[in-house]
């Protein structure tokens, strides 16, 4: 090995210098002071000198002595000392003969030249020679056992070196080892740290992805926000717009009132009543209308109040026509009685007159009276009812539509969604559809809770909450029947047997629905608005129906189409029942009303172009079912229309407009001529609620 091999050069090093190949006596540290003094003293023989005699002068040697070795005695001294002996190289030979020679080489280096020896008694030199003797076989001893100590110690020392090396390799083998291990550890460590940053790096892309998405929701809800506020603007200026077509229709039917009073005022003689209190006060109540909708047309936005105060002021105006018609009434009794009494007496006369004179039989004759201009005062009773009903319900939810609380804002567009989307929804792909949409709304109506747009909705949520959702469930089955049947007429049946069921277990729905198709259909009632003096034209044509934009009022053949679509829709309803109700109760809006509504319209002037549409969408719709339930009597009157009414409809209709009327003439001819009246087409037979 390395380091053992610099130990040995080490000690070879000192072996060599010139300390190291200085000869050592220990037994100088004993006999030192004695060697100093035979130094000082004059030479003389040791003890010894008789063994080195023996050996010197032995027979085998003695023929060689003179060669090998020249004794120089140069006397003896008081202390017999051998000055000089000098001892030939050794050669080689045995063991022992090469032990007797290295003792004389020892005795020879013993001795210097400037000593001499000296010669001992024969018994001394004997005992010397003994001496020496036991002394050279223990020293001979020592030898060998220094020598295989030597060897033991180079066994030794080999084995220590072989261990070492070994030790050394598994040093450098646990070295390698540790390398190994630390590099393992140190991969280790890189791999964990790699893990550890590609976990970073997922969790820092998930970290991304979620603020992403929390960001895509803030758009959306942002983007939802501001729909909900256009959506909210839009339903103030729809609400704007129905609180001046309200005030207009407030102004235009106070101003109808109070021009019933001027005939009375005019004709107070044959009345006999002074109804100048009656004008002053009703040209009062008109100045208060004007005056509020001109501060309406000033400030921009009809506020509630506004419209509280227009409603008073109708009121007050209606009051005052009755109370005006009761005395007028009243007044009219008492002189009819007058009169009757002043006939009675008249009549006596002529009784006795007669008795002298014959009687001259005259002619009766009979005068044809004219149709109606107006409706009958039943109808136009019950079209009022109608209207209250909507207007105290359209009052009693102004803190629900007006509420500036953002909670109250949020559960009124919950509840109107709920309201009309699934009347949005329907459609004719089957039974089971309807029945779901039925179920949903007549849940919601009951209080129950239901799900629309992923949230829980009730009416119970707010005190208006029913009141609410009926008047936007009527008016969006009226828009409906504006929209989606105007353009479909099939679609007239599903929505129609829908709103039948609701309006069966819930007859609220049904007297809103009618108040506001009488609103935007006034033939449904029927009722012909009548033209007054002074009255604008476009107010006119709102009464008739007709959409009055910005830009001009519609085309007739938009307007014929809405009103074609909402009768449609009413016919359905009066022939259609919901399948899932009652079997005892009746139908709330019968086939009695669609008699009624048919005699009323054949009792009425007839209009351009409207009468002969309204015809006959009403009796394509229900005309088979009111073929079943009259027959004869219904065959009557579609004789009496071919016959008397149809003329009429031709009188007053112009070039323009003989679409409706050929188109009437050729149904009603078809179906004397097959005396039946066909089905409508989108009709529900009873195999479509089994899907």
């Amino acid at each position: 090995m390395p380091a053992e091999e610099k130990r040995w050069e080490t000690l070879e090093a000192l072996r060599n210098s010139g300390k190291g190949r200085l000869q050592y006596d220990s037994r100088w540290l004993e006999e030192g002071e004695d060697l100093v003094q035979q130094c000082r003293s004059s030479p003389k023989l040791t003890v010894s000198s008789a063994w080195v005699l023996d050996h010197l002068f032995q027979p085998d040697t003695e023929t060689n002595t003179s060669e090998h070795l020249t004794p120089l005695i140069y006397g003896l001294t008081n202390d017999d000392q051998l000055q000089k002996l000098s001892v030939p190289p050794p050669d080689p030979r045995t063991n022992d003969e090469t032990a007797n020679d290295t003792v004389q080489q020892e005795v020879v280096q013993e001795l210097t030249p400037e000593h001499t020896l000296l010669l001992l008694s024969p018994e001394a030199t004997q005992i010397e020679g003994y001496v020496k003797k036991f002394e050279e076989a223990h020293r001979i001893k020592s030898h060998a056992e220094m020598k295989h100590r030597q060897e033991l110690h180079q066994k030794s020392v080999q084995s220590y070196s072989n261990t070492a090396a070994e030790l050394l390799k598994r040093f450098e083998e646990s070295l390698e080892l540790e390398q190994r291990q630390e590099y393992e550890k140190m991969r280790d460590m890189m791999e964990k740290g790699s893990l550890e940053a590609q976990g970073r790096q997922e969790k820092l892309k998930e970290e991304h992805r979620r603020r992403a998405k929390n960001l895509n929701l803030k758009l959306r809800e942002a983007e939802q926000q501001r729909l909900r506020q256009e959506e909210l603007e839009r339903q103030k200026q729809a609400e704007s717009r129905e609180r001046v077509r309200k005030l207009n229709c407030i102004q235009a039917e106070v101003l109808h009132l109070n021009m019933q009073i001027e005939p009375y005022f005019k004709q107070k003689e044959l009345v006999g009543l002074d109804l100048s209190g009656y004008s002053n006060r009703g040209n009062q109540l008109c100045s208060l209308v004007s005056g509020v909708i001109k501060l309406t047309s000033e400030g921009g936005v009809p506020l509630q109040e506004d419209i509280l105060n227009a409603e008073r002021a109708l009121t007050q105006m209606r009051e005052l026509i009755a109370d005006m018609h009761e005395k007028i009434a009243a007044a009219a009794a008492e002189k009819k009685r007058i009169k009757e009494e002043e006939e009675k007496a008249l009549k006596k006369k002529q009784e006795v007159k007669a008795e002298v004179e014959k009687p001259v039989p005259q002619e009766r004759t009979t005068r044809k009276e004219g149709l109606q201009i107006k409706a009958d005062a039943s109808s136009m009773q019950w079209y009022q009812h109608l209207q209250d009903i909507c207007d105290q319900c359209a009052v009693s939810i102004n803190d629900l539509n007006n509420s500036k609380d953002f909670k109250v804002k949020k559960i009124k567009m919950d509840l109107q969604k709920a309201a009309t989307i699934p009347v949005g929804q329907i459609s004719s792909i089957a039974g089971s559809h309807l029945r779901e949409i039925f179920e949903k709304i007549n849940n919601l109506l009951l209080g129950k809770q239901i799900s629309s747009g992923g949230k829980t909705v009730a009416i119970s949520q707010h005190p208006q909450g029913k009141d609410f959702v009926c008047y936007k469930l009527a008016e969006k089955f009226v828009k409906q029947g504006e929209e989606e049947v105007a353009s479909h007429h099939e679609a007239a049946f599903p929505i129609a047997v829908v709103a039948s069921g609701i309006w069966e277990f819930h007859p609220k729905v049904g007297d809103l629905f009618l108040a506001h198709l009488h609103r935007k259909c006034p033939y449904a009632v029927p009722f012909f608005p009548s033209w007054k003096d002074g009255q604008p034209k476009e107010e006119y044509q709102r009464l008739l129906g007709y959409r009055v934009l910005d830009n001009g009022v519609e085309q007739q053949d938009n307007f014929l189409k809405r009103m074609s679509g909402m009768i449609r829709l009413y016919a359905a309803i009066i022939m259609l029942r919901w399948p899932y109700g009652s079997k005892q109760a009746e139908h709330p809006h019968g086939l009695n009303h669609a008699w009624h509504w048919l005699a009323q319209m054949l009792n009425m002037e007839p209009l351009a172009d409207i009468t002969a549409t309204l015809l006959y969408d009403f009796l394509e719709v229900c005309g088979n079912a009111l073929m079943k339930k009259y027959q004869n009597q219904f065959w009557k009157m579609i004789i009496l229309i071919k016959n008397d009414y149809f003329p009429r409809i031709e009188a007053v209709t112009g070039t323009g407009q003989v679409g409706a009327v050929i188109r009437l003439r050729q149904f009603l001819e078809k179906c004397l001529k097959q005396k039946d009246f066909p089905l409508p087409k989108g009709y529900l037979h009873p195999a479509f609620w089994r899907s």
